[in-house]
């Protein structure tokens, strides 16, 4: 089994995520396709990002992530496959697969220019279709990579806001907003280890004060809370409810956690 993974800001309303899986198929009908997730905000590229890197180590090695969150479709920014010690990465060379890559060990970067790989008539409006989608299923039947294009010695890096500590608190920043509207946050596990009961605060449209906790249930029905989420890092989330739509949380929004 070939597994090949998705991520776009392509929803599910049209065409767009069936045609990539139709060429998928044509090319490799051996592939198993898996929706890592399409709603992703139209060019959001850090979201993007983020789910993949939050997403793509749970596969098994071998599996070739394919991430299309491209504003730039149709200009000169480059697209490129990267291949690491345990997976291929194929997308637009606009940071979106950089997060993911920052957690993993670079064997080969190359360049996507050989059209031999790619639809015959290529649109520039959806390369989803037309030199992603194909460039994955080749790779996934074995493809070299040195046969794609040329070898690139670096690829895009979008920053990663790195939390800070000072005077017995961490400052970190939202860094996605799920679709159950807790915050995820940039605060990982090894700056609050053992802190259990701490106070957190988050400052949107206003502050914010909440607990840090085990689970989500650890507080009263509708009261803030501050867990660690399943995907290592910080959420402040309201148990059976949305702190996003309640607090008015966005990405880019401050949040403290003061040591106990």
């Amino acid at each position: 089994m070939h597994i090949i993974t998705l991520t776009t800001d392509f929803g599910t309303r049209d065409w767009f995520v069936g045609t990539m899986k139709g060429v998928l198929l044509g090319i490799n009908p051996r592939a198993a396709i898996v929706d890592l997730t399409h709603e992703i905000s139209p060019g959001d590229i850090r979201a993007g990002a983020f789910a993949l890197m939050a997403g793509c180590r749970y596969f098994p090695k071998g599996s070739v992530h394919v991430a299309v969150v491209d504003p730039g479709v149709g200009s000169q920014r480059r697209v490129i496959a990267v291949h690491t010690t345990d997976y291929f990465f194929v997308g637009p060379d606009n940071g979106v697969l950089s997060w993911a890559l920052a957690r993993e060990r670079i064997k080969a970067i190359r360049q996507l220019e050989n059209p031999k790989h790619f639809l015959k008539t290529i649109s520039r409006t959806f390369h989803g279709r037309d030199v992603f989608a194909p460039v994955a299923a080749h790779l996934s039947r074995g493809l070299p990579l040195k046969q794609l294009g040329k070898e690139l010695k670096d690829f895009v890096r979008l920053p990663w806001p790195k939390p800070m500590e000072q005077r017995g608190e961490v400052h970190g920043e939202i860094i996605y907003i799920d679709r159950f509207g807790n915050a995820i946050t940039n605060i990982g596990t090894e700056l609050i280890a053992g802190e259990v009961q701490g106070p957190c605060e988050v400052t949107g449209k206003r502050k914010v004060r909440c607990v840090l906790a085990p689970f989500y249930g650890a507080v009263p029905a509708n009261s803030p809370v501050a867990v660690i989420g399943s995907s290592g890092f910080l959420e402040i989330a309201v148990n059976g409810g949305s702190a996003a739509k309640r607090f008015g949380l966005d990405t880019g929004n401050t949040v403290i956690v003061r040591r106990s």
